[in-house]
């Protein structure tokens, strides 16, 4: 009987942790680290939040508001003054204070972490006391309460222990510590971690916050597969996949217990093209893509009309412009594709010196964006009916990533959802401003224009709204009529979930699990 007794007293807390209400959710890729100075992956970060908070975060209608910072002001012009939330604590014990903003600023702005390009404005940080810190600008900035939204506070005591004060990196191959392990101050502590396979969060009973979800734990799994992802959902196994592949939103939506919630997105799906000297398909040949006429003979090869009703379903936007209407910056009379026309393509080309076309290569993830791998194989045979032959080049994000980090493409795609400030100025500086080490942190690809980096570094500290907007969009002019990116579309935002969970859909695409009901 004692023998009994034991084993129901060990299966207790097993019995207790089943009927917890837990989320499960799937999406197509991984995170890819859980160190937040790693990766730009807006997806990555998107995880990252259910475990780290920020010092100004954006609400549910995705305005800002404060978190781990309850004020700030304007000293001067360059120095910008935070007053901290006081009786924090982190996962692991540890009191939230100024020295963790001290060393997490630190870790952000230093020279090796990959997301440097998130706080360009910050040259340095300082102490003034326990609960208070100062940031230090380059110059004037009016986005830097954008940008905080996603700069996640990590604990010095625990990063000293872990030798984790450095950043990690995935594009270089730096892991730390924080690679594989976390310990931050949000909702959701990060209680087991099986790369390509699962995370699990159990909810932090200490947030300082006031829980608006009803969760004991979220598990989350990647699944790269769309039918496994979706039998996933049909069977029960998850209870929510983000996104759903198009070709089952019908389906999923006729299936009793199941609901699509869908919403217009943020995100611009383009093609990065490659500014090198060689062509990696050509080398010790000039590079043809240096050529305008080259650059816009590739973008009127491509049908968008077809990509759009074909692979998308008729659900995105098409798109000239790299920021959706939404975000600041855009301009309705810049967003004008180059029309889809092969004989112009051609006679573009044989312009240019290319009658006959030339050799490039092509390369997409397949577990990243909406059709991301269908997208690419009919840009490729788009492209041979110009004479363009596309080697084309598919892989894993945790891979791909890294690889268009290092300049490894001749053309490439790339999504680009203007975060964390939500304002053009994310892409202006990160992918069409000159990479120099603080801006064109996504310019890897050798790209740079006199013109656009003037602009550029121009809005970075314009206090004068309309003038930095219309600095903006003379950039974005020179690189539409230049042709510089080639852009697709804006992708729909498809969640599938069980009508037993409630959960707001946002236009960042993040899952905010902390907002999440699951009613059973």
């Amino acid at each position: 009987m004692k023998t009994l007794l034991a084993g129901l007293a060990m299966l207790a807390p097993l019995t207790a942790t089943a009927s917890a209400e837990t989320l499960r959710w799937a999406s197509s890729g991984d995170v890819i680290s859980y160190d937040p100075n790693a990766q730009v992956d807006s997806f990555t970060q998107s995880v990252h939040h259910m475990v780290f908070d920020p010092l100004v975060r954006r609400n549910k209608d995705l305005k800002l508001e404060p978190a781990l910072a309850t004020s700030w002001e304007v000293v001067e012009p360059t120095r910008w003054r935070f007053k901290l939330r006081q009786g924090v604590k982190f996962h692991e014990g540890q009191t939230f204070n100024a020295d963790d903003v001290v060393a997490t600023i630190q870790r952000q702005i230093d020279p090796g972490a990959r997301n440097k390009e998130n706080l360009s404005a910050v040259t340095g940080v300082e102490k003034v006391d326990d609960y208070t810190v100062d940031l230090i600008l380059r110059g004037p900035y009016p986005l830097l309460l954008n940008d905080l939204a996603a700069i996640y506070m990590l604990s010095k005591p625990w990063m000293e222990a872990h030798d984790a004060l450095k950043p990690g990196n995935a594009s270089t191959g730096v892991v730390t510590y924080a690679s594989n392990h976390a310990n931050g101050t949000g909702p959701f502590k990060l209680k087991s971690y099986e790369p390509d396979s699962r995370s699990v969060f159990e909810v932090n009973k200490d947030w300082w916050d006031k829980p608006q979800h009803n969760l004991d734990e979220v598990e989350f799994r990647p699944i790269a597969s769309d039918a496994t992802r979706v039998a996933a959902l049909l069977s029960g196994e998850v209870d929510m996949i983000a996104p759903v592949p198009l070709q089952d939103i019908d389906r999923i939506s006729n299936t009793e217990g199941l609901k699509v919630v869908e919403n217009p997105s943020l995100r611009t799906i383009f093609l990065v093209l490659n500014f090198q000297p060689e062509l990696h398909a050509m080398p010790g040949k000039p590079n043809p893509m240096l050529d305008v006429r080259v650059r816009q003979a590739l973008w009127s090869a491509i049908d968008l009309n077809t990509i759009q009703k074909r692979l998308m379903r008729g659900k995105s936007r098409i798109a000239g412009l790299l920021v959706a209407p939404e975000v600041t910056g855009y301009d309705q009379t810049i967003d004008t594709p180059m029309p889809y026309d092969v004989d112009k393509a051609k006679a573009l080309l044989k312009e240019a010196g290319y009658p006959d076309g030339f050799k490039t290569g092509l390369a997409c993830s397949n577990d990243r964006y909406i059709a991301d791998e269908q997208i690419c194989l009919t840009i490729a045979s788009m492209w041979a009916k110009i004479g363009v032959q596309a080697d084309l080049s598919v892989e894993s994000k945790t891979t791909y990533f890294p690889r268009t980090d290092k300049g490894e493409f001749d053309a490439y795609l790339l999504g680009w959802a203007s975060l964390p400030p939500m304002d053009g100025f994310s892409a202006l500086q990160s992918l069409l401003t000159t990479n120099d080490g603080v801006f064109g942190g996504s310019n890897t690809n050798g790209l740079s224009n006199a013109d656009i980096d003037k602009l550029s570094h121009a809005a970075a500290v314009e206090l004068d709204e309309a003038k930095r907007v219309d600095m903006m969009k003379q950039a974005f002019r020179i690189a539409h009529d230049q042709a510089l990116y080639i852009p697709l579309h804006q992708q729909p935002v498809a969640w599938a979930m069980s009508t037993k969970v409630d959960m707001p859909q946002f236009a960042d695409e993040y899952v905010r699990p902390w907002f999440a009901k699951v009613n059973k």
